[in-house]
């Protein structure tokens, strides 16, 4: 995710634990989605923690993309 970002990430995993947060959780939902969808689950549940990662990734961009302006990149 944001692999042209990686070096922000990295930089932003490490000073803002909120960032972190959102980082572990958008993975952490990755896998689970990745699990129910190989264990045929339902998939009105699926559907849900798909929205829900995507949330998170937005908010994920939006940081990078704040912390970028911060600092002149």
């Amino acid at each position: 995710m944001f692999h042209e970002h990686r070096e922000i990430i990295t930089q932003l995993k490490s000073s803002d634990s909120h960032f972190h947060s959102l980082f572990d959780k958008h993975n952490a939902l990755d896998e689970e989605i990745t699990k129910l969808e190989k264990a045929h689950s339902d998939q009105f549940e699926i559907e849900n923690k798909k929205k829900e990662k995507l949330r998170l990734k937005d908010e994920i961009y939006d940081v990078i993309i704040k912390y970028k302006k911060d600092n002149n990149l």
